[in-house]
C-alpha cells in the first residue's frame, strides 16, 4: 500500500525491526559550534539571538573586535578526524548505530549541501564531506547510519521572513529545508532520519507529511529508513515513526509507542565545551543504569558525544564509550533484541530490573546485594528452573523465597573498600 501524506497513514507504518533490535547508539554533535567549544551547542543562539553578557564577554575577550559566527568556520578545520577510528571506537562502545549532525540550528552543512552556498564542508572550513566519510566508515564496520537534521535555521533571512508572516509564506521550506533533505536520502541512504527544530511552527509549513510520503513511498531507503517524531510544532510524541518525545525522556513506565532516549556524557551540553569538568560528567554506572532503564520499558538508548572542532573525540568521552562496550560485551545478551518483561523492575527497588528473550527472563541488579544473596519477588519459579550469570561459568544455587519469587546465591565477591557498582545479569530459564 503507498502511504498518504497525512498522519493517519504515515503512523499506520510498521517500524522497520532492525531498530528496536538495536538497542544502543551513538549520537554526535558536530558543527561551527564546535569552534568556540563553550557553553553548548546553541552558542550563536546565546550570543547574538539572546544577547547573554557572558557569551557577549567570552567573544569580546578571546577573539578580534567584530568577529561574526561565520568567522568561526574557517577555524573548524576536522584536521585530525579519522572517520575509521570513530567507527572502530563505537563497534567496542557496542553501539549499533550512530547518528551525526548533518546540520545543527546554525545551518552550516557537514556535507556540500548545493543550496547552503560557502556555509558548509566542504566549501570553508573541513573542505571536507563530513557525512559521507563517516558514512563510509560505519557501513564498512556494519553500523546502522544515523542522520540528524534541524529543520530551522536561527538566523537564516528566508526563514526569518517566513517567521514574519506566521509561518504564511514557505520560502525557506522550499529553498532549504526540503531540498536539502531530498539531498541527504539521495546522497548518503541513511539508515535513520533523525529530525529537529520542528517547534516553532505547524506540519502545513514544514511540509513533513509530503516529504515522509515520498520517504516511505518511493526513496531509496523506503523499506528500511526509521524516522524519529520532531517533524512539527506539536508531532512530539504523537506522529512519526518512533518517539523522542523530549531531550533525557524518561517515562516511568511501559509505553506502548517505540522510543528513544537521548542523553549526553556532558550533562550541561551536547556539543563539545574546553570549560566541562569531571563532575559535570556521566560516570560509567550512570550511563549503565539510564541504559538499563531505558532498555527495560522498551526504548533505545542514544548516548551522546561532541567531538572538538579538530574532529577528536575527548579520551574521557572515549573512555565512557570503552566501559559501556566493556559491560555490554558480558551483559549484551539481555540488552539487544531484547523485549521487555511482563514487569519491568522489582516493585520495592529501582535496583532490579527485567528485559526477556521469548521464554527467558535477565534480571539486571545495579547494586550488588551485601549478603551476596539475591531476592527477586516477581518471577515465579517451577521445578525446572535453571540460574546462571552472564560473565560467570555454571549454575547459580536459588532457593523458593518465603514471600514469593526466588533467593539467589551469587558469586562470592573479593572485599573491596568501595561497593561495586556496574550492573550485573542473572538469567532465568523455566520461570513464569
Amino acid at each position: 500500500p503507498r502511504y498518504r501524506p497525512d498522519w493517519d497513514s504515515l503512523d499506520a507504518r510498521p517500524l522497520p525491526a532492525w531498530f528496536d533490535q538495536a538497542k544502543v547508539g551513538v549520537f554526535v554533535h558536530w558543527g561551527v559550534f564546535s569552534v568556540p567549544a563553550w557553553g553548548s551547542e546553541w552558542f550563536w543562539w546565546h550570543w547574538q539571538g539572546e544577547h547573554r553578557p557572558d557569551y557577549q564577554r567570552f567573544v569580546q575577550r578571546r577573539y578580534p573586535p567584530h568577529t561574526t559566527y561565520a568567522d568561526f568556520a574557517p577555524r573548524f578545520t576536522a584536521h585530525d578526524f579519522q572517520p575509521r577510528e570513530w567507527a572502530q571506537l563505537f563497534q567496542r562502545a557496542g553501539a549499533r548505530y550512530v547518528v551525526l549532525t548533518t546540520k545543527h540550528h546554525e545551518g552550516f552543512t557537514n556535507w556540500g549541501s548545493p543550496v547552503s552556498w560557502n556555509w558548509n564542508s566542504l566549501d570553508t572550513g573541513p573542505h571536507r564531506d563530513l557525512v559521507g566519510e563517516l558514512g563510509q566508515a560505519l557501513r564498512e564496520s556494519n553500523i546502522h547510519y544515523g542522520l540528524y537534521h534541524s529543520l530551522l535555521e536561527w538566523f537564516n533571512p528566508l526563514y526569518l521572513a517566513d517567521k514574519e508572516s506566521g509561518f504564511k509564506t514557505q520560502n525557506f521550506v522550499l529553498k532549504k529545508t526540503m531540498p536539502e533533505l531530498y539531498d541527504l536520502v539521495l546522497k548518503y541512504k541513511p539508515d535513520l532520519i533523525w529530525s529537529d527544530g520542528d517547534w516553532e511552527a505547524p506540519e502545513s509549513y514544514w511540509n513533513s507529511t509530503s516529504f515522509l510520503a515520498w520517504l516511505y513511498n518511493d526513496s531509496p531507503v523506503k523499506d528500511t529508513v526509521v524516522v524519529n517524531d520532531r517533524w512539527c510544532n506539536n508531532c512530539s510524541c504523537h506522529h512519526g515513526g518512533y518517539y523522542n518525545c523530549a531531550d533525557k525522556y524518561k517515562p516511568g513506565t511501559l509505553p506502548t509507542h517505540k522510543w528513544e532516549m537521548c542523553s549526553s556524557i556532558d550533562k550541561l551540553s551536547w556539543g563539545y565545551r574546553s570549560d566541562m569538568n569531571i563532575s559535570e560528567l556521566m560516570d560509567e554506572a550512570s550511563i549503565i543504569e539510564e541504559l538499563v532503564q531505558t532498555v527495560s520499558f522498551g526504548g533505545n538508548y542514544l548516548l551522546n558525544v561532541g567531538p572538538t572542532k579538530e574532529g577528536v573525540i575527548a579520551p574521557i568521552f572515549q573512555e565512557r564509550l570503552l566501559a559501556l562496550g566493556r559491560w555490554l560485551d558480558t551483559n549484551g545478551e539481555a540488552i539487544y533484541e531484547s523485549k521487555p518483561w511482563r514487569i519491568q523492575m522489582e516493585n520495592s527497588t529501582d535496583m532490579v530490573w527485567y528485559t526477556s528473550k521469548g521464554p527467558v527472563v535477565y534480571a539486571i541488579f545495579l547494586i550488588w546485594p551485601q549478603d551476596n544473596v539475591l531476592e527477586l519477588s516477581s518471577p515465579t519459579p517451577s521445578p525446572a528452573t535453571q540460574v546462571t550469570m552472564l560473565g560467570f561459568a555454571g549454575t547459580l544455587k536459588w532457593q523458593e523465597s518465603p514471600g514469593k519469587g526466588l533467593l539467589i546465591t551469587l558469586p562470592y565477591m573479593l572485599p573491596s573498600p568501595l561497593p561495586p557498582q556496574s550492573g550485573w545479569t542473572v538469567k532465568l530459564e523455566g520461570v513464569k
